[in-house]
């Protein structure tokens, strides 16, 4: 096991070491005595989360401000492409995204501390699954909050032409509205 830094301060690649063979492969996305031996990786992890998306569909961006959360995020069924953009305020990478092809296979995970926005499309034809682990505090539906996925303030290529969006995401604020009040 590895950890990357990315040029966001805090959001790091973990690469998990995947061994495997004709039969099918084995990896450990969790262990805490591994993960105890990187500075910057969280230990105290209070909720999991796993959902599927469909082909085509757009999730994002999200984020939690009360009860604020870090996320460790993995894809444990086809692919995805992880995008995260920095919104806390104070931060010399403010409004600057990151983002990373994330599979069942490829042995990457994303540490996205709080105080960023988090979204993901699914890649190819089939269903995918996301699984996190969630740092800070359990969900507060009272304290969540989100920018549009396509606000052109961001420097982001999404790989879909016309992705299945939720109609709380088509209603989501710009990314200037946020700055009006910041949560981070």
């Amino acid at each position: 096991m590895k950890t990357i830094d990315t040029p966001l301060k805090g959001l790091k690649i973990v690469e998990l070491d995947v061994r495997g063979d004709s039969r099918g492969f084995f990896m450990e996305r969790f262990n805490i005595d591994k993960f105890s031996k990187f500075e910057g990786l969280p230990l105290d992890f209070v909720q999991d989360n796993h959902s599927r998306s469909t082909a085509g569909v757009l999730r994002g961006l999200h984020y939690q401000y009360n009860k604020s959360q870090g996320k460790l995020v993995g894809c444990v069924n086809g692919a995805l492409l992880d995008v995260v953009v920095d919104i806390r305020k104070d931060s010399p990478t403010l409004g600057q995204s990151f983002s990373i092809e994330l599979t069942d296979i490829n042995g990457k995970l994303l540490w996205v501390p709080a105080g960023f926005a988090h979204g993901f499309c699914v890649l190819g034809d089939k269903p995918a699954d996301i699984y996190y682990k969630l740092t800070g505090g359990t969900y507060n539906p009272n304290g969540e909050g989100g920018i549009m996925w396509n606000d052109p303030d961001f420097d982001i290529t999404w790989p879909l032409e016309n992705p299945a969006i939720s109609e709380r995401d088509k209603k989501q604020i710009s990314f200037k509205e946020y700055l009006k009040d910041p949560k981070f």
